[in-house]
């Protein structure tokens, strides 16, 4: 039997021969004639000679034996809407939407920019891009205009697919005037907008530029156009990182080696079959639902559901059961979230688990943030299941670490991502030497060895300066690629993240990440979330402040309850980290500033908490959430900091 390690080391001494066998996982229509070519680092260009193209591979390929299965699931909590679309049924909503766009001018190279709430047709048109070699730009749905704006002069699209509105919490979001807005900002808009009319908000339509989906999809609803094979280093998509402040980074991805490696990722890592479901709560906007949602489970001939909603679904009575009734009514086999989501679920009453069949669940996976210890207990508990964490970047399109239960079971470790994946030569590095860190329990700075795996970023749009100074030239005497990311690793191989290296406190000359506090106060048991920062000190340089959201409410609420907690917590933090750890101050909210994926915008609280400006908030999921945090922060400053 095949260990891991073995199959690890493998993947590095034999890159080549390794990463042939994995490309045999998808369709070629020329084979490839050159594994790697790795003679112009750090840009690695996979499969040279192949062509291939992604959306055969998630569809068409299918057609000969699954054409009557369920492909695609979409179900909207939001409007209580479901419908489910076979492979045969979505080849043709694809073949649709690609010949709308033709129609269009789009061609092979060119961008489209997809603006979208969580609907079918947000996949469609992913899909009908790629068909015909054309790069698709997701907008994260409900953009502020500035922010897209500036992602619409960036890529440049020939035309932009939206909708009228999204919903979100029972809220309906216009998507229309915000596009509208951003369209008259930008200096390089497209002549063409295509929308799909969901009936939830007004739609007026600029006459020769705005055309309706409806309309063109009758047009060519009998539509059949092929598949362009392109090349394998062919760019697939760019996707701009959430959070960039300035100019916009956006992502470039290839085809072959994206497809290859969402090929063995839902063999080797998830265990996954043609047949099974998979059901992944994140967004289109995000990396995770590129390659979770969309690409990864229809290249395996799986059914993959596309959700519009909360953990706990909207309505005149919250349905905290919502993501367990979906697993029992359609069979879900994968089940793919963030530990977020988890917390808000671990709020309810857990006898919300148990009103229905789950099963046919085999795992839970986590990813986005890390997963701590309280929660992850609590919802393997809860479920039965085993659950994965893992750890990525929008750079890389898939896992850097996890556990691949497909080559070797492992139960993992409570509060690591897990050991690297095959192909990543992962190192902990010293950040201020540059060496390698070889002993257990070192901190250092998780980077990569070059060539970095398929699937993971070709470069930063239209900007190979950028991609290698900002990702390969920040390590003093090494040319690696830098996560900006702390870890240790123990003396198994396993790595545990401490935070980002940028949100590292240097308090007093003793540097801690706010992970590692975090980590603690989550623990407490009055604690239900927490976010901590380190805001300028005159004195220490920085001190810690942490962000709480109390597991009771009212004890944040009065003042005599919250100095208690808040004792309790600074004193807990003291006992387990030393007094050197311990925070500052300790201020309750409600709720903390999200993205829609459920991402903590600590940068944005640490801002507020200077008196800076708090940067893009084009991601915020409730603007209340921020001014809670300056209200709170600004009582607690003026005793304290």
């Amino acid at each position: 039997m095949t260990t891991f390690a073995d199959f690890h080391r493998r993947s590095i001494e034999e890159r080549d021969t390794f990463w042939a066998e994995q490309a045999r996982l998808i369709d070629w229509h020329t084979p490839p004639q050159q594994i790697c070519d790795w003679s112009r680092p750090p840009f690695a260009r996979w499969f040279e000679g192949g062509t291939t193209n992604l959306c055969h591979n998630a569809v068409d390929r299918h057609l000969a034996l699954r054409a009557a299965q369920p492909a695609l699931v979409a179900i909207s909590s939001e409007i209580g809407t479901e419908r489910s679309y076979t492979y045969e049924e979505l080849h043709r909503e694809v073949n649709a939407m690609a010949a709308a766009l033709q129609s269009l001018g789009v061609v092979r190279g060119d961008r489209v920019l997809i603006y979208m709430p969580m609907i079918a047709e947000a996949v469609f048109a992913m899909l009908a891009c790629v068909r015909l070699g054309a790069l698709h730009t997701v907008v994260f749905g409900g953009f502020a205009p500035a922010a897209l704006a500036a992602r619409i002069d960036d890529a440049e699209p020939r035309v932009v697919v939206s909708a009228d509105a999204g919903s979100r919490g029972g809220r309906v979001l216009a998507y229309k005037p915000l596009l509208d807005e951003a369209l008259q900002r930008a200096t390089r808009p497209p002549a063409q907008v295509l929308l799909v009319d969901r009936g939830l908000a007004p739609l007026p339509l600029q006459p020769g530029r705005d055309l309706l989906w409806s309309e063109l999809r009758q047009a060519h609803a009998d539509a059949v156009v092929p598949c362009e094979w392109v090349d394998a280093t062919h760019p697939s998509y760019t996707l701009y990182t959430s959070g960039t402040t300035g100019r916009p980074k956006g992502v470039q991805r290839d085809t072959g080696g994206y497809a290859v490696a969402l090929a063995a990722s839902m063999r080797h890592i998830f265990d996954a079959r043609g047949g099974q479901t998979f059901f992944c709560t994140s967004d289109i906007g995000w990396v995770v639902g590129h390659s979770y949602i969309v690409y990864g489970p229809l290249i395996a001939g799986m059914t993959t559901l596309v959700y519009e909603g909360l953990p706990v679904a909207a309505g005149a009575t919250p349905d905290p059961a919502v993501w367990w009734r979906l697993v029992q009514r359609h069979g879900v086999t994968h089940m793919f979230s963030a530990p977020t989501a988890i917390r808000v679920l671990r709020r309810q009453d857990p006898e919300h688990l148990k009103r229905y069949d789950i099963s046919s669940l085999r795992a839970l996976w986590l990813a986005g943030e890390p997963l701590d210890e309280p929660t992850a207990r609590w919802i393997q508990d809860a479920l039965g299941v085993p659950v994965v964490d893992n750890y990525w970047q929008t750079e890389s399109g898939w896992p850097i670490m996890t556990i691949a239960n497909g080559v070797e079971r492992s139960a993992g470790r409570i509060g690591s991502p897990g050991v690297p994946m095959y192909g990543y030569d992962l190192r902990l590095i010293d950040e201020a030497t540059g060496q390698d860190l070889q002993g257990a329990g070192q901190k250092g700075v998780i980077a990569i060895e070059g060539p970095l795996p398929p699937g993971c970023m070709q470069t930063v749009w239209r900007d190979d300066e950028r991609f290698v100074d900002t990702y390969w030239k920040s390590l003093p005497g090494r040319f690696v690629y830098n996560t900006f990311d702390w870890g240790v690793r123990d003396e198994d191989g396993y790595y545990f993240i401490l935070g980002r290296t940028d949100d590292v406190i240097n308090v007093a000359g003793h540097r801690l990440g706010t992970r590692e506090i975090e980590e603690v106060l989550a623990g407490h048991a009055g604690v239900a979330e927490v976010a901590v920062v380190g805001v300028a000190d005159a004195v220490k340089g920085q001190a810690a402040l942490a962000v709480v959201v109390p597991r009771d409410a009212a004890a944040g609420g009065d003042p005599a309850r919250a100095a208690a907690l808040e004792a309790e917590l600074l004193a807990h933090v003291g006992a387990q980290l030393g007094a050197i750890a311990r925070p500052s101050r300790v201020v309750f909210v409600g709720l903390l500033p999200k993205t829609r994926s459920g991402k903590l915008l600590r940068r944005a609280i640490q801002a507020v908490c200077e008196g800076r400006d708090t940067g893009d908030l084009s991601t915020l999921e409730d603007p209340g959430a921020l001014q809670q945090v300056r209200e709170a922060v600004g009582r607690g400053l003026t005793k304290t900091l």
